[in-house]
């Protein structure tokens, strides 16, 4: 089942065209649903995804990431390798809170 973009998704900050949103969003979720084992919130403005190790699952996560990072820079993205463990965190600042809780519902419902 394809999903469509949340409203909150793509903020007018986000330079991807239009047209590319829906194939992001679809790749996100294919992580979203191969790799995420538990969604955290930290805090407003972080997120935390615990992500099933292995090496397949950082080098998806770190080239989307760095992807998204070019066409909406206002996220911080920190994957985390340490012992045994794979967590990406996703940081914004506090006006783009409702774009992290967009992204939480879409990370915790494919979990």
């Amino acid at each position: 089942m394809t999903r469509h973009p949340d409203p909150g998704w793509a903020p007018s900050a986000c330079t991807l065209p239009t047209a590319e949103r829906p194939l992001r969003l679809e790749e996100f979720d294919a992580l979203f649903a191969d790799a995420v084992r538990a969604v955290r919130r930290p805090e407003e403005t972080r997120l935390r995804l615990e992500l099933a190790f292995s090496p397949r699952n950082a080098a998806r996560a770190a080239e989307l990431t760095a992807r998204e990072s070019r066409c909406c820079s206002f996220f911080a993205f920190t994957l985390g390798i340490a012992e045994g463990a794979l967590t990406l965190d996703v940081q914004v600042p506090r006006r783009q809170t409702a774009v992290l809780d967009a992204l939480q519902a879409r990370a915790g419902g494919a979990a």
